[in-house]
């Protein structure tokens, strides 16, 4: 008779999801869900309240994410009001979103993913994981904590708060950079780019070349990918145009307030998240031989649809990158070089924007004030296409509220390379922790904010309980 597998919890991502293997009478895999087991309801308790509170309320979706869903939100509430913010306070803004990317993508390398490369996917769970990272490579460790600590530090000069900002205002920025502060930050930047530089010198030497292999092979699914470029097709991740590509690499460029024309939502009975898709396609399928509208966000896929990087040391790297694997590449780990990439450019930025002499203006906020009117706010966020969507009455208070976060984007393709990854490994009933660790690599390259991402369109919670008698036996099952 079939066997259910399941791996409770997935470890080593932001937020709480569980995985069904369902094998078939002969021990193959016949089907896999990926299951999100907690809820975010801000589209809907959200509603009635003034716009001008989401940049602080969004904030509160996710530790991991604050700056993020502040920067978006308040992007969307610029749009409310209809005031183009003071350059200097753009440029804050794009400073908080690379300095925020910078700890995000070290938490996610070396907390969470580097385990697997560093210990080996093979290793005991009791050492695979920052603990066996210390061990293994104490001096790298310590880098690892000063510089994320850092970058941290750097967002609380500038901002005032590290987690939970509330910096970013509608019309602006709440205050100014001082020369003081500049040159501080500017010294510890230097140290990030410097780190930047040893990441991925240290991944590409150690481990991608050890794991070339897996990298070929674990999980591996033909989508396209969304991502923002500037208008010479540059990677862009804060303000930009979207760019939509194709599995073959073709694509098609488009204001990000047009999203609705290109992205449609679909809704599974089973899960918490949405299912975007491409509206072109008509369908949506995560058949795995035959999929249909399915594309991917996060760092593959911005370095998929860019045309380049203008900043040189991420430049030579995306060169490098794009002799080895092409462009489009489909190779669902090379979402943790990506990663990398995408460290050494926002240290780049950072310095960048640290040496433009306008970043120390007080010329940072405008008035607004409140009206009947449909917003849309977009950035790119360490996890993917960030979409806040809002609408108000005359008032200024808040009667539709839409949310599409990188992950969201992912729902569909992290479900297709769990599939595709169980189905390569389990054969005939065999399988071990080893192997159920390489199905959650297929998870985590993505990066999941599962926190962020469980949002659903009617707003309505999904319950099912299911009664056990003392021998473990299901009796019967309640669903809402």
């Amino acid at each position: 008779m079939g066997k259910t597998l399941t791996i409770q919890p997935v470890s080593r991502i932001e937020g709480h999801a569980k995985v069904t293997i369902q094998l078939d009478d002969s021990g193959n895999v016949s089907d896999t869900r990926v299951h999100v087991i907690e809820l975010r309801g801000f589209e809907q308790f959200c509603l009635g309240k003034p716009v001008e509170e989401m940049p602080r309320i969004t904030t509160r979706i996710c530790g991991v994410c604050p700056w993020s869903h502040h920067l978006a939100s308040a992007k969307t509430t610029d749009a409310i009001f209809g005031v183009d913010i003071p350059s200097a306070a753009k440029k804050l803004r794009e400073l908080c979103n690379s300095i925020a990317f910078m700890e995000e993508h070290i938490l996610h390398f070396y907390f969470l993913a580097g385990a697997d490369f560093v210990i080996g996917p093979d290793a005991d769970y009791s050492v695979r994981n920052v603990f066996g990272i210390i061990d293994a490579v104490p001096d790298v460790a310590r880098r690892v904590v000063k510089v994320r600590h850092m970058a941290a530090k750097m967002l609380e000069m500038i901002s005032g708060k590290a987690i939970h900002p509330s910096a970013a205002v509608p019309g602006g920025f709440s205050r100014p950079l001082l020369e003081p502060e500049r040159q501080e930050l500017r010294k510890m930047a230097d140290e990030c780019l410097d780190f930047a530089k040893f990441s991925i010198s240290f991944a590409k030497e150690n481990l991608f070349s050890k794991y070339l292999e897996l990298v070929k092979t674990l999980g591996v699914i033909n989508t396209g990918f969304l991502g923002t470029v500037t208008d010479d097709g540059s990677l862009e991740l804060y303000e930009g145009k979207l760019r939509m590509m194709n599995a073959d690499g073709s694509y098609e460029d488009f204001k990000y307030e047009e999203y609705t024309d290109y992205i449609r939502e679909h809704v599974e009975p089973w899960s918490y998240l949405k299912f975007p898709y491409m509206k072109k396609a008509g369908e949506f399928s995560m058949d795995l031989d035959n999929p249909n509208g399915i594309y991917r966000t996060n760092t593959l896929a911005r370095i998929n649809v860019c045309d380049k990087i203008n900043t040189p040391f991420a430049q030579a790297e995306l060169e490098e990158f794009r002799e080895k694997f092409g462009r489009p590449t489909q190779l669902t780990l090379l979402y943790n070089w990506a990663r990398l990439i995408e460290l050494l450019y926002n240290a780049e930025n950072a310095i960048r924007l640290l040496d433009d002499p306008e970043i120390t203006s007080t010329d940072i906020r405008k008035k607004v004030e409140p009206r009947a009117a449909h917003g849309i706010g977009c950035i790119e966020a360490p996890r993917g296409t960030l979409i806040h969507d809002y609408e108000t009455d005359e008032n200024g208070l808040l009667t539709n509220v839409n949310l599409i976060v990188g992950t969201t984007h992912n729902n569909a393709p992290i479900n297709m390379s769990v599939k595709r990854a169980a189905i390569d490994l389990i054969k005939d009933g065999k399988y071990d922790q080893g192997i159920l660790n390489r199905v959650e690599m297929s998870i985590r390259a993505y990066d999941p904010c599962l926190s962020c991402a469980t949002h659903r369109l009617d707003g309505k919670l999904g319950v099912k309980v299911n009664i056990i008698d003392s021998e473990g036996n299901k009796l019967d099952t309640f669903s809402t």
